[in-house]
């Protein structure tokens, strides 16, 4: 049993797993970021050509 956690802190494939996952999880929170803000920005431009338009916007 010790040698196999030896084993697996020796070897690289956990580290560049681990470093994957979190690079993963920071471009899922980016992506999060800028399709909220996206839809932040289209929904206002709704409003507004809306509004312009003389229809009322909710």
């Amino acid at each position: 049993m010790l040698q196999a956690v030896k084993n697996f802190l020796v070897r690289e494939d956990g580290p560049t797993a681990v470093e994957y996952a979190v690079m993963l999880a920071l471009i899922i929170v980016v992506c999060i970021a800028a399709i909220t803000a996206l839809g932040t920005n289209a929904n206002k431009t709704f409003g507004t050509v809306g509004n312009a338009i003389g229809g009322t916007a909710s």
